[in-house]
């Protein structure tokens, strides 16, 4: 079964007042993982759907609470209807693994090459769309990229087969 492995950057924490900067999907038929990112006119609601086509299950960490509200608030499509959704953040708070994904990373062994934490992706980003540096969004896109590829080594991290 295809999966996919969703993270996005926004330009806060309320999906009424900030916006999608970046979704970044994880596409893994099996060993392969192939990472996808949706940018500026990208983050639509056909070219993520077009993406997810095929997909039966998502992972997600706070996608329950954050991810996937921002998008159904912002693309007007409710993912966690169209697929299977399992939000890893619960399965680690079942194993007494808590705190933002950064430290669930930590507490697991699983490397980050780049220490940022989710204000430096809004950082980046007003300093790309308002300064027009396209190293910070070149940075920007390796943090997602960092994300969605590291929901992956958490869900096998946990144990749990990509059907689970």
């Amino acid at each position: 079964m295809l999966v996919a492995y969703v993270d996005i950057e926004t330009t806060g924490l309320s999906s009424q007042n900030s916006e999608i900067t970046v979704i970044g999907i994880g596409l893994s038929p099996g060993k392969h993982l192939e990472v996808i990112q949706l940018v500026e006119e990208d983050v639509t609601r056909v070219k993520l759907l077009r993406v997810l086509k095929g997909v039966g299950a998502l992972y997600t960490y706070n996608g329950d609470s954050f991810d996937l509200p921002f998008i159904r608030a912002h693309l007007g499509v409710d993912l966690a209807e169209r697929f299977e959704h399992r939000d890893l953040m619960f399965d680690c708070w079942n194993r007494g693994l808590f705190g933002g994904f950064k430290a669930v990373e930590r507490q697991l062994g699983i490397s980050r090459h780049l220490p940022l934490q989710g204000i430096d992706a809004v950082r980046l980003w007003h300093s790309y769309k308002l300064e027009g540096d396209h190293d910070a969004l070149q940075t920007l896109l390796a943090y997602n990229r960092e994300d969605v590829v590291n929901l992956r080594a958490l869900r096998v991290k946990l144990g749990l087969r990509e059907s689970e």
